[in-house]
């Protein structure tokens, strides 16, 4: 027998032996690995969380009455889930003074308000989020939704999903709306103006309104006949503007007047409107 043949034959041998011996220790799968995969088709607990806030501000919380929000599936229709968003507006210095890196938190870093939800999911899930407020002001009720895929398992926490809602919240304070006006009678317009979080409106602060456009116009019917600028009374977010009374005759039907706070730079915008009836000046009462 020839060195090489014994060495092929020998090398063969080992070959099988060791393929025996591997055949022979190879390990089961594990009752937990089956276990495991039995449950792939599970419905699996996924947490979500949605944060409604102001833009450029602070939270909707319970302040201005919170606000809805809606978990839509968007291949079905089905509605997932529903609920209010109450709680504290966050922290102001946090939100708005304090640099953030991108994956930093910004609203969860202190108690915000926030609505939270655990949906049971089979399969990854197109769904719509939608929301709106703030409740407390249906004058100035504003919605923003959008579209997030959920994956079973994998949950959206933390800040969450962010909705912005834009605009501001505008009062009309004084004269009461409906209160009868006396005819060429001087009036001081007064009205607040804050953003939809409920935060005050006012000259060097974080929702600075020297930076806003704030005005009046007075409308007899659906025409404006004069526009008024506004200016800070010194208090809070209250702004205020003198003008005169037109003629009741002139106003057969009242007049109207309007208020709106414009901001071109962060797109918010808010608008309120009352109306009055006009009295002559004979009716004014007399001065004791």
């Amino acid at each position: 027998m020839s060195r090489s043949f014994l060495t092929w034959l020998i090398g063969t041998c080992v070959l099988v032996l060791l393929s025996s011996a591997g055949a022979a220790f190879t390990p089961d799968a594990s009752e937990s690995e089956l276990d495991s995969k039995t449950r792939y088709n599970d419905p699996q607990p996924t947490t979500v969380l949605v944060r409604v806030v102001a833009h450029r501000s602070l939270v909707l919380g319970h302040e201005v009455g919170g606000a809805r929000v809606t978990i839509t599936d968007v291949a079905t229709g089905q509605l997932l889930a529903s609920g209010l968003q109450q709680g504290d507006p966050g922290d102001q210095t946090q939100i708005m003074r304090t640099p953030h890196l991108m994956d930093e938190p910004v609203y969860s870093a202190r108690s915000a308000a926030a609505f939270t939800t655990t949906l049971e999911l089979t399969r990854p899930t197109l769904v719509e989020i939608a929301a709106e407020g703030p409740l407390a002001y249906p004058s100035a009720l504003q919605r923003a939704s959008t579209t997030v895929l959920l994956i079973p398992g994998h949950d959206l926490t933390n800040d969450g999903i962010v909705l912005h809602l834009y605009g501001y919240l505008v009062q009309v304070e004084s004269p009461k709306p409906g209160e009868p006006l006396i005819a060429k009678e001087d009036v001081m317009l007064r009205a607040s103006v804050r953003t939809l979080s409920g935060a005050l409106v006012r000259p060097h602060s974080d929702w600075d309104s020297r930076k806003i456009h704030i005005y009046a116009e007075l409308l007899i019917g659906d025409r404006i006949v004069e526009r008024l600028q506004m200016f800070y009374a010194g208090e809070k977010s209250r702004f205020e503007a003198p003008f005169f009374v037109p003629l009741s005759k002139d106003t057969p039907d009242g007049i109207t007047l309007r208020v709106i706070a414009a901001d071109v730079a962060t797109g918010n915008f808010g608008a309120a409107s009352a109306q009055y009836p006009v009295l002559s000046e004979r009716l004014r009462p007399k001065k004791n």
